[in-house]
């Protein structure tokens, strides 16, 4: 006999994800909404400890599609980052959303653990786990690539649980940057449950430490610096005079942390992206021009320059960053800084007496790119917070594996990846290198795009749909 036949009500166990009335919902174009929670284990390696993590999905599905929900297949998309959430886009109807539903997919964005909804990693929230700074490491050393995919199975099982035959119970992976990272821990770990997997801009190096992609990372900016003061030849003078104020003053922004030389250079990771030149030149001839008004920066201008650096709103994307590349038990001990200080120290000089001993003082300053460095944990107002659990993950070695090299050369999966000719945040020749390492791997090669490629047009998905299926065979 069973609940139904004694007409008792079903346990929130027994409603099916898909199916639950509690769930918050709401329309935007093109789409509904279903916002998703889900109560997944912090270690997976001891499940039963007692830790969790609650973890966020954002569920689209076409709008007039809503009674197929338990038999459309899903789009899982991972974020780019570390430490990034997934926003709620304004519409389905344009960009690469409307190419994932013209294909037939409802769509999963999830909010990776420690961003977003998902059981978020900042100042405030360690400190409520009162924790001592060790047992803080070992808590944000379960949030890289290899936990975000186990997540993602949890929540796959949950969303696809009942459905018959296990093609169907499969999912499609979608992902952008680091999202294309654990879409390779995906594939080594778990490639029967991926129906198709499509990387933009993260075809990731198979390293076991950080040291050589910032060796190659170094060498774009140095090209992206050169393009960009051959666009803004009068930045050069204007970049001089705002790094001599900026070693000689001491300036806080409006969030209390301080806009040192050495930060304002980290505008530079903008040059990775469309537009990215004009909105640097923006902040450097705003910078410029308040100098030579008042002599000092405007409130308005701080303000800006606060605004176009994520590190304090995201801090996994800083205390996090170089661990995405280890394994093995290799730490990252700030491998910027090192290989910056030992190999382009002086193409990337902040500090003015130094810079004035140059070979040439006049030479321009270059920006830096997407790379982190012990002191933003003092010149950021949220990383000051988070200063003994970023040193102590800098130096941690517990690292275990997030690709499996055997797994990946014996691939089914249909995989395509579009890399960027002129992407200053993933190497070509690393992700080249990896994209051979895959067995049937389609990598499409293109310098139409930068880094955003995904963002700025739909036809990058489009392309590699098309790839996978074979309508486009002139790689």
């Amino acid at each position: 006999m069973t609940l139904l036949d004694l007409n008792l009500p079903q346990t929130a166990a027994d409603v099916h994800e898909l199916d639950r009335s509690d769930v918050e919902t709401y329309y935007i174009p093109g789409g509904k909404v279903y916002e998703r929670f889900f109560e997944c284990p912090l270690d997976y390696q001891h499940p039963s400890d007692g830790r969790s993590v609650r973890v966020f999905a954002r569920h689209i599905v076409p709008v007039g599609k809503e009674d197929q929900m338990h038999t459309l297949p899903f789009l899982l998309y991972l974020q780019g980052g570390p430490g990034f959430e997934c926003s709620l886009p304004g519409s389905i109807k344009s960009g690469w959303y409307a190419t994932a539903v013209a294909e037939g997919f409802q769509l999963l964005l999830l909010d990776q653990r420690g961003t977003g909804l998902s059981s978020p990693i900042n100042a405030d929230t360690l400190a409520s786990l009162r924790l001592s700074t060790e047992e803080q490491v070992e808590y944000v050393s379960h949030f890289r690539a290899d936990s975000i995919v186990r997540d993602c199975e949890h929540v796959r099982h949950a969303l696809c649980r009942g459905r018959a035959g296990a093609a169907s119970r499969k999912v499609a992976l979608l992902g952008q940057s680091f999202g294309g990272f654990c879409i390779t821990t995906y594939l080594s770990l778990f490639p029967g449950s991926v129906s198709r997997a499509l990387i933009t801009g993260g075809v990731p190096p198979l390293v076991d430490h950080p040291d050589p992609v910032y060796q190659a990372t170094f060498r774009h900016m140095i090209s992206r610096n050169k393009q960009y003061y051959e666009k803004f030849p009068r930045d050069v003078a204007r970049m001089h005079t705002i790094i001599r104020h900026l070693n000689a003053t001491d300036v806080t922004l409006p969030d209390g942390g301080q806009l040192t030389a050495r930060r304002f250079q980290q505008l530079g990771i903008s040059f990775g992206r469309t537009g990215g030149f004009d909105s640097v030149h923006q902040h450097v001839l705003s910078a410029a021009s308040d100098l030579e008004v008042s002599g000092s920066l405007s409130a308005h201008t701080l303000a800006a320059i606060a605004a176009a650096q994520s590190f304090d709103a995201n801090p996994l994307y800083c205390i996090l960053h170089e661990a995405i590349y280890c394994q093995n038990g290799n730490a990252s001990r700030w491998a910027a800084h090192r290989i910056r200080e030992e190999c382009f120290a002086d193409e990337f000089e902040y500090r003015w007496d130094r810079i004035q001993r140059r070979r040439d003082p006049t030479a321009p300053v270059y920006f830096t790119g997407e790379a982190v460095f012990p002191w933003m944990l003092d010149d950021y107002a949220e990383l000051q917070c988070l200063k003994d659990v970023g040193l102590g993950l800098a130096e941690y070695t517990g690292w275990g594996q997030l690709y499996d090299t055997d797994v990946l050369a014996a691939n089914t999966v249909p995989v395509a990846g579009a890399s960027y000719y002129n992407d200053m945040f993933v190497d070509l020749r690393m992700s080249e290198h990896t994209a051979q390492s895959i067995a049937g791997f389609r990598q499409w090669i293109t310098n139409e795009f930068h880094h955003n490629g995904l963002a700025a047009s739909p036809r990058v998905l489009r392309y590699l749909l098309d790839l996978l299926k074979g309508d486009i065979t002139d790689l």
